[in-house]
């Protein structure tokens, strides 16, 4: 009895541990093998633009639940078009509903993430981990925040890497969602607020696509609208500076402890 138990218990701690991580690889392999991830676009949110504003003045209280659930479902298996996602949020509810939504989901999503590779992959890597690898989390949980707000805002590193690393990491859990949910606030309302005014560049898209199908033929033709030409190098800028501007308390306290070590004594 007591060996059965034990099988028991190893079984459920194996269940706990994997099962979680093996159900979102398996769902994420599911949407790209169907490729159902592709209908993220702004085209799509274009061509469907009127039925999306119906659907929304008939239920404008359900509307916004399914947008985060959407988005919170993209995040979570790392789907591409959070950024189709966060413009579609701001030109169907608006900079403020739509930019707080996305703000939620994104981070709700990111910790899904968060916690089912900490969960699976955290805990091995902590007790398998090189000198290296310790002296790098050691250094990364000393200013956690610092950092972590740091990835956020800067974007050249991935979203779904910077959901990943914290966990490997050894960030605790309220600094993880803390350090996401206010470095991802700059970025999103700064696009929820572009989707605000998307209206005039779907108009101008469609009246080009409507242009070419006359002349050249429907078979001819595609819609497209450039998401890229709304990320600017002066935004791209803007977030670089606020991410260096998240590292100053750590250097400072760096700078500090080193001249106080260099100090001589009374």
């Amino acid at each position: 009895m007591p060996q059965q138990g034990t099988t028991r218990g190893r079984g459920r701690a194996w269940a706990r541990r994997w099962v979680p991580l093996i159900a979102l690889g398996a769902i994420m392999a599911l949407v790209f093998a169907m490729g159902w991830h592709r209908q993220l676009t702004l085209e799509n949110i274009a061509a469907h633009r009127q039925t999306l504003k119906s659907f929304l003045s008939t239920h404008a209280v359900l509307a916004p639940l399914i947008y985060a659930a959407i988005y919170t479902v993209v995040v979570a298996l790392s789907l591409p078009g959070a950024l189709a996602l966060t413009l579609t949020g701001g030109l169907l509810f608006g900079c403020l509903l739509g930019g707080t939504l996305a703000v939620i989901a994104a981070t709700s999503g990111a910790t899904v993430v968060f916690l089912i590779a900490r969960s699976s992959l955290g805990d091995a890597l902590t007790h398998k981990a090189g000198p290296w690898l310790a002296k790098l989390r050691a250094g990364f949980q000393k200013d956690a925040l610092s950092y972590l707000l740091f990835l956020r805002l800067v974007p050249a590193f991935p979203f779904w890497l910077v959901n990943l690393a914290p966990a490997l990491l050894g960030i605790p859990l309220k600094t993880y969602v803390i350090g996401t949910f206010i470095g991802i606030l700059p970025g999103t309302f700064a696009f929820a607020s572009a989707g605000a005014g998307l209206d005039s560049i779907i108009a101008a898209a469609k009246a080009e696509h409507a242009a070419c199908v006359t002349a050249k033929g429907a078979q001819l033709c595609t819609l497209h609208i450039n998401a890229g030409s709304l990320v600017t190098k002066e935004l791209l800028l803007a977030f670089v500076l606020l991410g260096f501007i998240a590292l100053i308390p750590t250097v400072l306290k760096r700078w500090r402890a080193r001249n106080a070590a260099v100090q001589p004594g009374c």
